[in-house]
């Protein structure tokens, strides 16, 4: 069967599909399943009812070849009955699972065996980037995709040229948002071609995606529901267990340290600070309070610190970036978030090894629960014990983002087009 395959808009969907991909993190992240075609559902339950009437109007017949009234009523009868009535019963148990094996065998084709040879698993595919994300140009003279990454089959090119080549081509919003891009509307999209919007941002920063609606099949953000999902980072399981060193914490000088540059003070992150200084010392860095750090400093500045505020500046759902992943987990700080909700933190997270702001009825009992936790050197250090199985992976390179696509591609639906990206990015 050849895969569907579009040269304009055929179909038009407002949902991110996608499988989640992330790891398991003690238990505490969920997973989402495929729906069963219901109409398949339907066509299989009428087959097995109609079948399995056949076998009831038969027991009839079968009563009167052993006697009618008369066996009903005498005990030998009887006896017959209840040895007609059980091997029914297993021939139309024998019946029902045969067609619910059937149904739940009934999958969609993999597009990976297709005869379409755009969709072939054999083939190389060819990624196009429009542009580099601010215009930061990096090296794609190899194949860069194996070499670095080991993800197979995976080109990534940037001449424009290769347009009419190109299985999908990536636009990142920025530049799209602040007009010093535009799509190539003009061109004609090849069959089969996939067009992909590419964001880390938050809603609030993507500024107006009306003008985009119709036009997009792929999206490419942070969000573990997105058809490629590209984190600012995430936790992988070590290669081999690792032994936790006890630290007994005595270069820790600080309580609570916070590096920020852009304070606003109408932001929610600003107005829990505010609160938490009046209760807790609170160490601030950055442009804000003129006192920058610079990159080699960061981190060990951070790991003087008994807690980390890594309070994103926007509150969006799986919006968690470096300031986690870097700041406080590879800095050596308990992380204390501020974002999306508790349930998204989970998500990516392992138990013990963050402090939410919403698990405390108010700002002055979490300040209190730092104070209290930062003397108990044991219960402090069991937010670390996480170490001893996971490490942290840091997603810095666009080039790495843009390969991704590659392992995602046959599993993405052959038709499918954003006809609203504003609904998909809340």
């Amino acid at each position: 069967m050849t895969a569907l395959c579009f040269s304009r808009p055929l179909a038009v969907t407002s949902d991110i599909s996608q499988s989640v991909r992330m790891k398991t993190l003690s238990g505490r992240i969920g997973s989402r399943s495929e729906e069963k075609s219901k109409p398949t559902q339907a066509v299989d339950d009428s087959v097995a009812v109609g079948e399995s009437s056949l076998y009831w109007k038969s027991l009839a017949d079968l009563e009167d070849m052993m006697g009618g009234e008369n066996t009903k009523r005498s005990p030998l009868g009887l006896l017959k009955k209840c040895i007609l009535f059980s091997f029914l019963f297993v021939l139309m148990l024998g019946l029902y699972n045969g067609s619910q094996r059937g149904f739940q065998a009934l999958k969609p084709i993999n597009p990976s065996t297709s005869f379409d040879n755009r969709t072939s698993s054999s083939r190389n595919l060819t990624i196009l980037l429009w542009y580099w994300p601010f215009h930061s140009l990096d090296n794609l003279k190899s194949d860069v995709c194996w070499d670095v990454y080991r993800i197979p089959r995976c080109k990534l090119v940037d001449q424009r040229s290769l347009f009419s080549s190109a299985d999908v081509v990536v636009f990142h919003n920025r530049e799209l948002m602040s007009g010093y891009e535009k799509l190539p509307l003009d061109l004609q999209r090849p069959h089969c071609q996939k067009w992909a919007w590419m964001s880390l941002e938050a809603p609030a920063h993507n500024g107006n995606l009306q003008p985009y609606a119709g036009i997009f099949n792929m999206t490419m953000t942070y969000r573990r529901d997105s058809d490629v999902t590209i984190p600012y980072g995430e936790l992988l399981p070590r290669e081999a267990e690792g032994q936790l060193v006890q630290d007994d914490f005595q270069n820790k000088s600080s309580l609570v340290c916070w590096v920020v540059s852009n304070y606003q003070s109408h932001y929610k992150r600003s107005k829990v600070y505010s609160e938490l200084k009046a209760v807790v010392p609170v160490k601030v860095y950055g442009q804000w309070t003129k006192t920058p750090l610079k990159s080699s400093a960061l981190l060990p500045t951070i790991s003087r610190c008994y807690f980390y505020l890594a309070f994103e500046n926007s509150v969006a759902k799986d919006y968690i970036t470096e300031k986690l992943w870097k700041n406080a987990y590879q800095g050596g700080a308990v992380p204390v978030v501020l974002g999306p909700p508790l349930s998204d933190y989970q998500a990516v997270a392992p138990p013990n090894s963050f402090i939410h702001v919403d698990e405390f009825a108010s700002v002055k009992d979490l300040g209190k629960y730092l104070e209290e936790l930062a003397k108990d050197k044991k219960r402090y250090s069991e937010y670390f014990a996480w170490k001893q199985h996971w490490e942290v992976k840091l997603y810095t390179d666009w080039r790495e983002r843009l390969c991704k696509i590659c392992p995602r591609y046959n599993d993405l639906p052959q038709q499918k087009v954003y006809s609203d990206l504003t609904a998909s990015d809340k």
